[in-house]
């Protein structure tokens, strides 16, 4: 219980500190980290916590669509791809068809990684 109380805290101070490409890619990870977790509930049959991880993942997925700066062209497809994600996730909550799933989890699992690599090389000054 004290460890988790530590972690709370360390991931609040994270949240609180970083950068607004920082916390994007908070969001990015979290969706995937969530939608692995709901993928092995599900291989479970632990259907209640899997619905608790899809929930979590849509409302990650929702903040995004908020954070969209459409004064950017690139907001429009970034928008596209979410609301297309986000309705491959209602279809898997339907049909539980692991393939959907598993669909969103390589997006997840794609964006993080390349929001990381355009961190690092905007931080190094390479992006310039």
């Amino acid at each position: 219980m004290i460890a988790s109380n530590y972690q709370q805290q360390y991931l609040k101070t994270k949240v609180e500190t970083a950068s607004p490409g920082d916390l994007t890619l908070l969001l990015y990870e979290e969706l995937y980290r969530k939608l692995n977790m709901a993928k092995s509930y599900l291989q479970k049959n632990q259907h209640t916590e899997m619905f608790e991880r899809i929930d979590g993942a849509r409302a990650i997925m929702y903040e995004l669509l908020g954070t969209l700066n459409f004064d950017y062209s690139i907001a429009n497809e970034l928008r596209s791809l979410y609301q297309f994600y986000l309705s491959q996730l209602n279809l898997f909550v339907i049909k539980k068809d692991p393939e959907l799933l598993e669909a969103v989890i390589e997006f997840a699992k794609g964006f993080a990684e390349t929001w990381k690599q355009a961190l690092q090389i905007s931080k190094s000054g390479k992006g310039n």
